[in-house]
């Protein structure tokens, strides 16, 4: 009788100890891959550049941040999706924000001022391109009570999806400052964003 079709006890526990071994190292692995998207997710950590402590003065002066019914939205709330797919997209794009400030490119308070308007119109095409579904994961037309909106909100909510409109075709200056010259700046499409 051959070996192979008899193996030893000995054999199956190893067999059996590399393969516990494997699956105890991918729960590791897993658990630890995890632990590090919910840390960079943290607005903390996104404004540790010194070139994000704008935005964050920013937002820390909009209803996004503090708000009469104590909701507040931090950094991965607007801009981090929350389908792991979308989420790894995002977090490979946001690289580049911390390319540009080691490069030199918006490390200053004016180099930032000078490329924002490029940086917001990055941001709101993907929004438009999404849907502007991180908004919507707290402001779903559907969930609007229009009741109880001014005439002119109410009016702009209720036709905004036959009109092919989304949350940032209006709402730009929402969390940040509105960059200059954003009054005529409309967002780039949806393909020139993904590309760069």
């Amino acid at each position: 009788m051959s070996n192979d079709a008899n193996p030893k006890p000995r054999s199956w526990f190893r067999r059996l100890l590399i393969v516990a071994l494997i699956f105890f190292a991918g729960v590791v692995f897993a658990g630890l891959f995890n632990v590090g998207l919910e840390y960079t997710n943290r607005t903390e950590f996104c404004t540790s550049c010194h070139s994000m402590k704008t935005n964050l003065a920013e937002l820390e002066e909009k209803v996004h941040w503090k708000s009469r019914s104590g909701v507040h939205a931090g950094c991965a709330d607007c801009h981090v999706p929350k389908d792991f797919k979308e989420k790894m997209i995002a977090k490979v794009m946001a690289a580049k924000d911390v390319y540009h400030e080691i490069m030199g490119t918006i490390d200053t308070p004016e180099k930032y001022e000078a490329r924002r308007l490029d940086m917001a119109q990055r941001v709101w095409a993907k929004m438009k391109a999404s849907d502007s579904r991180e908004c919507k994961s707290c402001h779903g037309f559907a969930h609007m009570d229009f009741s109880e909106q001014d005439r002119f909100a109410r009016k702009k909510h209720e036709n905004a999806p036959d009109r092919g409109q989304t949350c940032i075709d209006c709402h730009k200056g929402i969390g940040h400052k509105l960059p200059e010259g954003a009054d005529a700046a409309e967002p780039e499409p949806a393909a020139d964003a993904a590309t760069q």
